[in-house]
C-alpha cells in the first residue's frame, strides 16, 4: 500500500511553507540541568507549546490545507484519543470545514472538552483505538466525509516531519534524535527530513513497553500488549503501514520504556524545566533516563511532543514521584494507648523537621495488644536520608517506628 519512497525532503519543505503563520515554530532549547542528570547534551523541542499543545497540528494543517473545494464542502472525520483530534478540529474550524471526531471511551475528559471547544462533532465509540478507527471509517463512508488518518497518510507524515527541519535549523550539529512512537507518523516524517539534511544522524524511537506494536513489527518480537498506559497518546495497537516502511529504512533503533520511567520524566520536566508534558511527551526523556550509557556525551534532540494531561492524573504522578524520591513516606508507629501519645509522636516528627500530611489512628484493625495503638503517618521529608533521621528520633523517644513500603 505504502512505501518509504513516497515522502521526500521536498514534500516536507512544502509542508513547512504551508504551515507558516498558522502554527508555532516552537523553541528548541538546551537544558543544562537535564544534561547534567543524563550525561548527554540534551536539547528539548517544546511541541507542547503549540496552540492545541501537541505536534499533531502540523500534519492536520498540512492535510486540510490541500483539500479542494468539493472535499472541504463534504467535511472531514478523524479518529483519535485526543491530540490528533484537537489538531484536526482546530484547523478545520480555522478553515471553515466541518469536522467529526471519533474518540474511544477512555479518552481523558480534558481532551474531549478541548476538541468540542474547537467546534467539532464528537462521537465516543469503542474501548480501543482500533474500534474507534473502524467506526470512523464506517461514518466516513455513510456521510461521504474525508477520513484524516492520524499517521498512515503521506500528507500527515510530511507535516510532522517539519519538527526535524526546525530542530536542525536551530541546532545543526545534533548527533541523535529521540522520538516517541505510537502509530509512527512523527518519527517517520522526522527521519525522512533528518536523513536528508544530516545523513549521519542517529534516530532512536521510543515506545511504551505496554504498547510495543511498532517495536514488535520492526524487530520481529511478540511482546504482549497491555490494556492501558499513562502515555495514552502512543498507546497504539496497530502500527502505521507507511511509517513502518520509513522506520525500517531510516530509523536506527527502537527502545522501550516502562510506566515508572515515563512518570519520572514527567515529574522531572515539571521540576527542572517548569514545563508540563503528557505521558507520550515525556517518553523521549524517559529513554535518556533509562539508557544513559547509550546517549552519554552525545548531543541529543528530544521532542516534548504533547502537553495534554488530566489534572488528577498529573496530581497522582507528582505524588507517586515524591514517594519514589523519598520525599513522601508512610510510617507505622506503635505506642501505648494513653492520653498524650499521639501528641508525643507528632511533636517528635515535627522536631525532626518533617511535615505531617496524614494521620491514621488505628485501634481495631491491629494485631497489637489491646492497650496499644498503631498510628500511620504520611510525612513530607527532604529525602531518604531524612526519613532515616525521623525514624531514629522516634526510636529515641521510646516509640516503635517502621517505614511502610
Amino acid at each position: 500500500m505504502h512505501n518509504a519512497a513516497m515522502i521526500e525532503l521536498t514534500h516536507i519543505r512544502q509542508a513547512a511553507q504551508r504551515l507558516q503563520g498558522h502554527l508555532l515554530c516552537t523553541p528548541c532549547v538546551a537544558s543544562q540541568t537535564l544534561s547534567d542528570i543524563t550525561g548527554a547534551q540534551v536539547v528539548l523541542k517544546f511541541e507542547n507549546l503549540q496552540f492545541t499543545a501537541s505536534f499533531k497540528e502540523r500534519g492536520a494543517c498540512n492535510k486540510l490545507a490541500q483539500l479542494n473545494a468539493d472535499e472541504r464542502a463534504r467535511g472531514v472525520i478523524a479518529m483519535s484519543a485526543g491530540n490528533h483530534a484537537q489538531g484536526v478540529a482546530y484547523h478545520a474550524q480555522r478553515l471553515g470545514i466541518r469536522a467529526v471526531i471519533v474518540m474511544p471511551h477512555f479518552t481523558p475528559g480534558v481532551k474531549i472538552d478541548r476538541t468540542r471547544g474547537f467546534g467539532a462533532d464528537i462521537v465516543l465509540h469503542g474501548d480501543t483505538l482500533d474500534e474507534a478507527r473502524a467506526h470512523a471509517l464506517l461514518l466516513a463512508e455513510q456521510q461521504h466525509l474525508i477520513f484524516v488518518h492520524p499517521y498512515d497518510d503521506p500528507d500527515i507524515v510530511a507535516g510532522q516531519g517539519t519538527v526535524a527541519l526546525e530542530m536542525l535549523q536551530d541546532v545543526p550539529d545534533l548527533d541523535t534524535l529521540v522520538v516517541a512512537i505510537g502509530g509512527g507518523g512523527l518519527i517517520a516524517g522526522m527521519a525522512t527530513a533528518a536523513r536528508a539534511v544530516r545523513p549521519g544522524i542517529e534516530i532512536i524511537g521510543v515506545q511504551a513497553s505496554r504498547f510495543p506494536a511498532m517495536f514488535n513489527a520492526i524487530k520481529g518480537t511478540h511482546l504482549p500488549q497491555g490494556t492501558s498506559s499513562i502515555a495514552e497518546g502512543i498507546a497504539v495497537g496497530t502500527p502505521g503501514v507507511l511509517p513502518q516502511a520509513i522506520i525500517r529504512d531510516k530509523v536506527n533503533d527502537i527502545v522501550l520504556v516502562d510506566e515508572g520511567d515515563i512518570e519520572q520524566a514527567i515529574v522531572m520536566l515539571l521540576e527542572v524545566e517548569k514545563t508540563l508534558v503528557e505521558g507520550a511527551g515525556a517518553a523521549g526523556l524517559a529513554a535518556l533516563l533509562k539508557y544513559p550509557e547509550r546517549f552519554k556525551g552525545k548531543k541529543v534532540g528530544v521532542v516534548l511532543c504533547g502537553g495534554n494531561i488530566a489534572p488528577l492524573l498529573l496530581a497522582a504522578i507528582i505524588e507517586r514521584g515524591m514517594v519514589r524520591a523519598g520525599r513522601l513516606a508512610r510510617l507505622k508507629v506503635s505506642a501505648r494507648d494513653v492520653p498524650g501519645s499521639l501528641a508525643l509522636i507528632t511533636a517528635t516528627v515535627a522536631n525532626a523537621g518533617a511535615n505531617i500530611n496524614e494521620v491514621h489512628h488505628q485501634r481495631a484493625f491491629t494485631t497489637l495488644a489491646a492497650q496499644n495503638v498503631e498510628i500511620e503517618l504520611v510525612i513530607q521529608t527532604r529525602g531518604p536520608q531524612h526519613i532515616t533521621e525521623v525514624l531514629a528520633v522516634l526510636e529515641k523517644a521510646g516509640l516503635v517506628a517502621q517505614l511502610v513500603p
